[in-house]
Order: C-alpha cells, then structure tokens, then sequence
C-alpha cells in the first residue's frame, strides 16, 4: 500500500485521478484555442522563406541594383527609407473582390503552384476610362509607401495640379518582388507576394488619380525578385552545383530566360490595367550588374544558347504579343550608359535590340552615376545639363537611324549622391537639355518621392 492510498483510501485516489485527467484535458484544450490555426499553415500554402529587406542606400561601383538602376556601370540610386507618415493606411483584414483558390498539395509537403499565365479574375476598369497620354509626359515616380499614404499622396496630387507634371509612377512590384497591392494574380498570393501591401485600395488610387488628369504608369521590377526565386528555385538563376545564386548583395535573382518568371509578370501588368493603369513600365529588365567574381558563377538554366540581350529582346516581344489586346504602351527602364554603348555591358541591354520593340525606351542618365572622366568631365555630378545632353544626344542620333523606334523619356535626377547636392538649378538643367536634344517628355527620380515645386513649372 502506498503512502497516498493510506491517506486518501482507495475511493480518494479514484477521485484524484479523475480531477488531473480533467485537468489535461482542459490545458490541451486551451493550447487549441491560443496556438491553433493562425500559426499553422493551411493546407496549400507554400512554404516560403523569409527575404531579408535589401539596406538602402548606394550600391558598390559595378554591383549596384537599386531602383530604378544606375544610369552607368556604377552605384545605383538610394533606396527609400520608409518614415513614420508613411505607414500604409490598410482597412483589417480586407479580402479583395471574389476569392481565389489556394492549391491543395498533391502530398504533405508539396505544392500545386497555379500557372504563371493564371489571371487575375479583377473586373478590368472599361478602357475608355483610362486616362489618355499626354502629348508630353511630364512625370514623377511615387513609391508605393507615399502612393499608400493618404497626406503624402494628396500633397503630390496638390503639386501636379499646380504645376507641370502630368503623369505618376507608381510601384506595382518591387525590387523585394512585393506587390503593392492585395493583387488576385495566383500565382503572387501562393508566394506571399502581397503580404505587405502598401496600397490598400489600388483601383481607388487609379481613380484619384484619373480625377485629376493625371496619368498612371504601372512600375513593375522585373528579374530582381528574390521572393519568386526562394518560392520557386527551378526559376532562379543557380550555381553549377545547382545552388541558388546570390549578387554581392545576397540578393537571388530569377532567370531572366525563363518563359514562365516572363508570364507571372505579365500577368501582374494585365491586371495593374484592368485596375485603371494607362501604362506599363518594365523595371530590372536585364540581368545582375555585379563584380566579375559574381557574373562567372551565375548559370542560367533556361538560356538555351541565347545571348543576354537575346534573351531581353525575347521577353519584350513576348509581352508585347501577350499584352498587346490591352492597347497600353509597353516600356523600359535601361541604364544610362545603354544610350552610348554600342555592345552590351554585361546586363542584356542593347540600344537597337529594345528600342522597336517597346514604345518608350526610359534611359536612366543620372549625372551622379557616370564614373569620374566619363567624356572629359573630371566630376560628372557636377555638370548636370551637359551630361544629360550628351548621353540623350547618343540616343537620339541612333533611334534616328531606327523607323519606327520608342519615344525617348529619361529618368532625371531629383536626389543627391555626392558632391553637388541637387536642387531645383540642376534639376531643370537636366530637363533644359531634353528639350536642346529635340526631346519633350521626362520623368524625375527620387526614392523618397519629395520633389521641390520650385523645379517645376507651373500648369498651364
């Protein structure tokens, strides 16, 4: 007999006994209700590592990616940093119109990935609602944090009713490969695309805007989406040990070859049309500008035997041929230097090979980004008119040998990097010397979306 059987007698034990199975039960229990189903995947849901965010700031000389990419082989622009205003203004939990499915794995572990051609099944705006192009566009990027904020985007509105700017670019994915939005592509909500959208009515910011005459061009960051390539390895540019490659940055890239990363971003401008856009812009449309070390390793799986800026010609006239019902103008950001180079250097990127098969070609010529000497000129930075003047004078002397070739519509620089800081004199010397090249549209760069009205013209 033991101790507790002679103190409590039999029946008291019986009794015991039940009270801690009832208190098992009752913890377990508890634990279903507080640890559940919001931890747990449901089923289908891929598993998708985490992306570590890219630090903003400038990128080293040769292996610079940032938006919207270097003007020359050099150190991209400054990422912007995200302030406290500028906190995406999200209803709770809003589920967009409709649902979509998400797969059911085939087996515990795997995957059923929707198509990279799946649609979205948005009720598209009629496109005589569009807002049409201006004869001259004169525009500013809005990142997707500012488009998001309520204060930020009225005072950018107020300052395109008041001035000359006609025209907004605003992110829809990007460099992260985060869609701004609560897009209904399938193939964006499995990878977790859109977990942390900035904007959270996208078809109501569209409408704004086209209250205002102000016309919508879509941003979409094309080949720099290290989400996809983590959620789909198969798609990413690899080692030759078949590991997934990294630029200096530890950033994964997707193979700019590959049809199927050509589609899922198509399929996301489809619908930044059927949501009101006007225009697409193709950001990232080439491959990693990175030191040697990094280019020797990289394998892209499906290259098939093309060149690089095979492989970038490809993708524009596959999208040209998909999108094309939508009648939006298709265009790309290319870096400055691409207006001179007569041979790619190194990113896919040929003046002759995308100027006819786009309608606007958006060299970046940020005087900060030439490298020192670059056409005599000790500082670049330093000579804002001239060097916007001599890489667009490149431009159009070889878009003039080309029928039928893309409008030419520069990024200029409204941020600083180095020595001269940039106000409102260098601003309008850069745009003084599109209009002394024959040239009449322009848009301005900044990462933080602040842009000094004392640089712009007043409305007419």
């Amino acid at each position: 007999m033991t101790w507790l059987e002679a103190r409590l007698g039999r029946q008291g034990l019986v009794v015991l006994a039940g009270l801690a199975a009832i208190l098992v039960v009752g913890l377990v229990g508890w634990a279903g209700l507080t640890g559940g189903a919001a931890d747990r995947p449901e089923a289908g849901d891929p598993v998708v590592e985490p992306v570590a965010e890219e630090p903003p700031g400038p990128g080293a000389v040769g292996g610079g990616d940032e938006s919207p990419g270097p003007g020359a082989a050099g150190p991209g622009t400054p990422e912007p940093e995200l302030e406290p205003e500028l906190e995406p203004e999200l209803e709770p939990e809003l589920e967009p119109e409709g649902s979509v499915a998400e797969a059911e794995p085939a087996e515990a572990g795997v995957v059923e990935w929707a198509s990279p051609g799946e649609r979205s099944p948005v009720e598209p705006v009629p496109a005589e609602l569009r807002v049409p192009k201006p004869e001259a566009v004169r525009g500013l990027y809005i990142g997707s944090w500012s488009a998001g904020s309520s204060r930020r985007l009225a005072s950018l509105i107020q300052l395109a009713d008041e001035t000359e700017i006609n025209a907004f670019v605003v992110d829809i994915k990007e460099a992260l490969g985060e869609v701004s939005h609560r897009t209904r592509v399938p193939l964006a909500r499995q990878v977790g695309a859109d977990r942390n959208p900035a904007i959270a009515d996208l078809r109501g910011l569209v409408a704004r805007l086209r209250d205002h005459g102000i016309y919508p061009i879509a941003r979409i960051v094309v080949f720099k989406d290290p989400l996809l390539a983590q959620a789909r390895p198969e798609w990413s540019i690899v080692r030759a040990d078949g590991s997934i490659w990294a630029d200096n940055n530890g950033v994964h890239w997707v193979d700019p070859f590959n049809r199927d990363v050509w589609d899922y971003n198509i399929e996301l401008a489809r619908e930044a049309v059927a949501l009101g856009f006007s225009e697409i812009q193709w950001d990232y449309v080439r491959f990693p500008d990175v030191p040697q070390s990094y280019f020797r390793e990289a394998v892209y799986p499906a290259r098939a035997g093309r060149t690089m800026a095979e492989g970038m010609r490809e993708f524009l006239i596959h999208a040209r041929d998909q999108l094309g019902d939508l009648g939006v103008p298709l265009t790309a950001d290319v870096f400055g230097v691409t207006t001179s180079a007569r041979q790619d250097v190194g990113i896919g990127q040929v003046w002759e090979l995308m100027a006819d098969v786009t309608d606007v070609l958006l060299p970046m010529v940020y005087p900060s980004h030439y490298p020192r000497g670059t056409w005599g000129f000790p500082v670049p930075n330093a000579e804002p008119y001239l060097i916007v003047k001599r890489a667009l004078g490149h431009a159009v002397t070889r878009s003039e040998a080309m029928p039928g070739s893309a409008t030419i519509r520069p990024w200029l620089q409204a941020f600083n990097l180095g020595q001269p800081p940039y106000g409102p004199e260098e601003v309008r010397a850069q745009i003084q010397a599109v209009y002394d090249v024959g040239l009449t549209e322009w848009i301005l760069w900044n990462p933080s979306s602040r842009y000094d009205r004392d640089a712009l013209l007043p409305g007419s």
